[in-house]
């Protein structure tokens, strides 16, 4: 009977040798102090281990010293390295579940019992161009987020940084929960990766930016409005194409929101969360600040509807949003 990968096997692989240095070898080692040592490991995400446990490679123990230099030299201080950690941990343990189901799907195919050769075989071969793509891509998403920062703080003088005007969407399946109770998981997993990849193309394409997903929900934003109408009117058409999909509504705010570790805060969040609770299959609903700055937009439809109650933030006025394919705009 084949055999299953070794995880040991793969873990040497991927962390480039063998853990061989316990806790307080690898501090020590790293020239670290114990208490900076401990707090990044598990802002990495990672747990507490004993004092002598050998689960640190040569790799781990860089890590803490590069840490360690960032402190001593003055670059971050130590809740900035802290943060740091913590962000690059979050993510890519996200990252790294998403890049295993994929390639546990290309390699274990057909319900097969898998042997351990493909499998590490697939790891020693993707690693390096995985490495440099990475590399890359965090690289171009730098640039652009310091870019997109450096305008809001250029055009905005008096602002936090992490404090802006900025519209927010909320793309939302429609009877999901009816759905997952009539599909098996495979089929229900297929239907959302379809919805996600297709919301992920139409924001990207757009020239927004995709927050999160959380299964039947994406959320995201953009900075210019009539980008952000045809994000919404995209989503609310291009996803009901797929068969296997249901309807979406979509729910759009404009507004002040709070950025932080990668994420959206505030009152424009919740409205847009309330105004797509509000909408109908197929449909956009967006508020009166995005309603205000669309108006006169050529090929676009406002109009304002009835007024709603939203627990915790009053009255709402929302106004569906739609294509205007008359000449002239009426």
């Amino acid at each position: 009977m084949p055999s299953r990968p070794d995880p040991k096997a793969i873990e040497s692989v991927l962390l480039g040798g063998e853990p061989v240095y316990s806790r307080k070898q690898a501090v020590e080692l790293s020239g670290a102090d114990a208490e900076l040592a401990g707090r990044v490991w598990r802002a990495l995400g990672f747990p507490t281990q004993g004092d002598d446990d050998p689960v640190f490679a040569e790799s781990d123990v860089e890590a803490l010293r590069i840490a360690h230099s960032l402190r001593e030299e003055g670059v971050l201080d130590e809740e900035g390295v802290v943060r740091f950690a913590r962000a690059m941990g979050q993510t890519m343990a996200r990252l790294a579940d998403w890049q295993t189901s994929i390639l546990s799907t290309l390699v274990f195919k057909d319900g097969d019992e898998a042997s351990a050769s493909p499998l590490m075989n697939r790891v020693k071969e993707l690693l390096p161009d995985v490495e440099r793509l990475l590399l890359h891509i965090w690289r171009r998403q730098l640039a652009a987020s310091t870019a997109r920062t450096l305008a809001v703080m250029s055009n905005n003088g008096d602002i936090v940084p992490n404090y802006y005007p900025l519209i927010v969407g909320f793309a939302d399946l429609v009877s999901f929960t009816t759905l997952s109770r009539e599909l098996d998981e495979v089929e229900l997993a297929e239907v959302v990766e379809g919805f996600e990849a297709t919301a992920a193309d139409i924001v990207a394409s757009g020239g927004g930016r995709v927050v999160k997903t959380l299964g039947d929900e994406v959320l995201y934003v953009a900075d210019s409005p009539r980008e952000a109408a045809d994000i919404a009117l995209r989503l609310a058409s291009g996803v009901k194409t797929h068969v296997e999909v249901p309807d979406v509504r979509v729910g759009v705010a404009y507004g002040p929101v709070l950025t932080l570790h990668g994420d959206v805060f505030g009152t424009t969040v919740n409205r847009s969360s309330r105004l797509t609770s509000f909408a109908r299959p197929g449909t956009v609903l967006i508020d009166d600040g995005l309603a205000e700055s669309l108006a006169g937009e050529d090929g676009l439809q406002v109009v304002k509807v009835r007024a709603r109650h939203a627990h915790g933030l009053g009255l709402i006025q929302p106004y569906t949003l739609r294509r205007d394919f008359e000449p002239g705009g009426h």
